[in-house]
């Protein structure tokens, strides 16, 4: 019997070697061996993109959004605000950490799917000089858009900003050019191919001082908190262990297939999916050259509910992901996130041809 293809953007089919790494004898949090292994996690995050000499890394137990909260939350300070670049579920989800910590923040605000222009955000700078920190989504997994990392960290940096990004569907999927990013956001359970569980904060050692001196916000999302009880080999709160375990070993497997390795096999799935899209005459939601490596955003078929699609894939082994808010009834996502074989590529376009 074929395996269950998880055509979401996580979580993501595993390999067996990381399912393995959750089978383990129970272990208590506060002993040398989970310390050992937190302190190997943090390292590998930073070996693995080849930034150990710049920054640090926080683990975080729970899902992208943990991660992102306490990035959100423990970076701004005093009296200064935040912008805030939406174009999508996730950018807005940033806007509102920041309604919840009743921060200061000026927003981009752009329709879901359209990148955003350099001269606005340029404007928002000039105009604002309370503004501290930058703020974007670089993988919009609403549409499927990859937004300008890369441009938008150039703005940041001549404006003497802070540029925070939730790299959380990107991270070892697309191109991330940490140059530009101080403050990064990830998770286990994308691209990196570990469980869901466990995300984490990766940020510029020259960041620390000034985030020393911001006030703690939250109990739990304390940023420095984490960061000083993990430096001395600690943890504040019982972390998820088994997915810990799996996420070094999904550390291990990304470090040998290499980020840039991983990034090329995720565009050329990407590339083999979309030549078949097109071949049975789906319409994209985005345009070429704005496309992530990880998802693809397609409109439904004339006449055909996602729901019908939904259970057409599933009854044949695919799971494939909804669209969300107005565009929940017009679209449907597909994503190449994970450990998916070609020949299982294969097989789902030919479903996929057979349903529509």
């Amino acid at each position: 019997m074929p395996r269950t293809v998880l055509l979401n953007p996580g979580p993501v089919n595993v390999t067996d070697r990381v399912r393995q790494a959750l089978m383990l004898p129970d272990l208590c949090h506060r002993e040398k061996e989970f310390s050992d292994l937190m302190a190997g996690i943090r390292t590998k995050l930073l070996q693995a993109f080849d930034i150990e000499e710049k920054y640090t890394s926080v683990l975080v137990s729970g899902s992208g959004t943990a991660a992102l909260e306490m990035a959100v939350s423990s970076s701004l300070s005093s009296g200064r605000s935040m912008l805030v670049i939406e174009n999508g579920v996730y950018g807005e989800r940033i806007g509102k950490i920041c309604d919840v910590y009743q921060f200061n923040r000026h927003t981009l605000t752009l329709g879901w799917g359209e990148p955003p222009n350099m001269e606005r955000i340029e404007n928002e700078l000039q105009q604002n000089p309370d503004i501290e920190i930058v703020a974007l989504v670089h993988h919009e997994t609403t549409t499927g858009l990859l937004n300008p990392l890369k441009e938008v960290g150039e703005l940041a940096r001549k404006y003497g900003k802070v540029f925070l990004v939730d790299c959380i569907s990107s991270l070892a999927g697309d191109e991330v050019d940490f140059k530009s990013i101080d403050i990064a956001v990830g998770t286990a359970n994308k691209c990196i191919q570990g469980f869901p569980g466990v995300s984490f904060v990766l940020f510029q050692k020259k960041e620390l001082q000034r985030l020393d001196r911001i006030p703690e916000r939250t109990l739990y999302f304390n940023l420095t908190g984490y960061h000083k009880a993990q430096e001395a080999g600690g943890m504040l709160f019982t972390p998820s262990i088994p997915a810990h375990y799996a996420l070094n070993v999904a550390l291990d497997e990304l470090i040998e297939e290499t980020v840039a390795g991983r990034v090329k096999r995720y565009a050329n799935a990407a590339k083999f999916l979309r030549d078949g899209f097109k071949d049975i005459g789906l319409e994209f939601l985005i345009p070429e050259g704005w496309r992530s490596n990880c998802l693809t955003g397609l409109h439904l078929p004339k006449g055909m509910s996602y729901e019908k699609l939904h259970g057409e894939l599933k009854a044949n082994g695919f799971v494939i992901y909804a669209g969300q808010g107005n565009l929940s009834n017009n679209i449907f996502r597909i994503a190449n996130m994970g450990d998916i074989t070609q020949e299982e590529f294969q097989r789902f376009l030919k479903v996929l041809a057979t349903v529509c």
